[in-house]
């Protein structure tokens, strides 16, 4: 068990939650069932031992032909910071879809609880991982594609997503000065 005093604090709030905690050059990641994600990150922000008021970052990674062994295809990792002991902290979550789908479908494996309501910060790059992965975050104020179109077919950075692409590109109407 690695020894930041953060997984301590977690683990005697939470005892009846599976967590897993890992470090990796000093960084410490605490692993959280999707279930429990939305009160232990209110824990980590609230709690005056932790006191993890800055969201820095909210990111999504596809695992997909990962050569190691994963808790599941997708991760949304959340990047928490201290400004109170210059200290950061990740959370990880990892999801599993239960469709066999193209990435269009609502998949109802790959919803997590949104933490807009404790780090307002958190809405714009919540709304990127749900445009790039297709990620569906529960309670997010404005859940909608924020770099492509409403009707984009698909999720660009899942690792099957044709490299090519489905044919966007060829049609996509090109709008010149003239014609605009």
């Amino acid at each position: 068990m690695p020894d930041h005093p953060t997984f301590k604090f977690v683990k005697e709030a939470y005892p009846a939650s599976k967590l897993q905690a890992t470090e990796f050059r000093a960084q410490p990641t605490l692993i959280v069932p999707a279930a429990d994600l939305h009160p232990i990150m209110a824990f980590l922000r609230d709690d005056p031992r932790c006191s993890y008021n800055f969201l820095s970052d909210v990111a999504g990674i596809d695992y997909l032909n990962y050569p190691a062994k994963t808790l599941g295809r997708f991760a949304v990792v959340y990047n928490l910071l201290s400004y109170a002991r210059d200290d950061r902290f990740f959370v990880k979550v990892f999801l599993d879809p239960t469709l066999a789908t193209d990435g269009t479908a609502d998949d109802p494996g790959l919803y997590v609880d949104s933490v807009c309501d404790l780090w307002p910060g958190a809405e714009w790059p919540e709304r990127e991982v749900f445009d790039m992965l297709g990620i569906r975050f529960r309670n997010h104020p404005d859940l909608r594609r924020i770099l492509l179109w409403e009707a984009y077919p698909g999720h660009p950075l899942r690792k099957d997503y044709p490299v090519r692409g489905r044919g966007e590109r060829e049609a996509y109407e090109v709008i010149d000065r003239t014609s605009a």
